[in-house]
């Protein structure tokens, strides 16, 4: 634990994705909340058909949603903490690509998840 998902619509340029996984697991396991580095999961899962707003914005505005899945136990300011640390990676690395293409929202959520979770490790 933690796992990121990151939904990017399809107006949002992203170039490297891979670079943006790692810059945002590389905040989380800087802020020191974090065991092991391999504890932290993250991915991209693309969205083909979005909308925002209520009329056919032809694309004009795109967003960013982060959603961070914690283990039950930290509290509100590690939470917000966090989610801080996301925004400000998120638009520090890809505020310039964006180039006017879409005004561009970033959104992140920290949830705790359900303290009945289980995992194991295949392989090593």
């Amino acid at each position: 634990m933690p796992h990121l998902t990151i939904q990017a619509s399809p107006n949002v340029s992203i170039s490297h994705e891979e670079s943006l996984l790692k810059s945002l697991n590389k905040v989380l396991w800087d802020s020191g909340h974090f065991g092991k580095p391999t504890d932290i999961k993250a991915r991209i899962i693309p969205i083909d058909t979005f909308l925002v707003g209520v009329e056919n914005d032809e694309q004009a505005y795109g967003f960013i949603y982060a959603h961070l899945n914690l283990m039950p136990g930290r509290d509100s300011g590690v939470r917000e903490q966090l989610a801080q640390l996301l925004v400000a990676t998120i638009e520090d690395t890809l505020g310039e690509e964006q180039s006017g293409r879409a005004s561009l929202q970033v959104c992140v959520e920290v949830e705790e998840i359900s303290p009945i979770y289980q995992k194991k490790l295949l392989g090593s």
